[in-house]
């Protein structure tokens, strides 16, 4: 197997495990219930006027 070959598919099954391990971890803290005040409160802030 050639060098290209081998990082190829190292990157293809490692790197979809890494970038799936990412996403989860961001919906979790995204879910977490003492962060939803605080993404209540930054989703009201394009409604402010100055």
């Amino acid at each position: 197997m050639s060098s290209y070959e081998y990082w190829r598919s190292f990157a293809a099954s490692w790197g979809t495990i890494y970038f799936a391990a990412i996403f989860f971890i961001a919906l979790i803290y995204t879910m977490w219930p003492s962060k939803r005040k605080d993404f209540e409160e930054a989703s009201h802030i394009p409604l402010i006027e100055d």
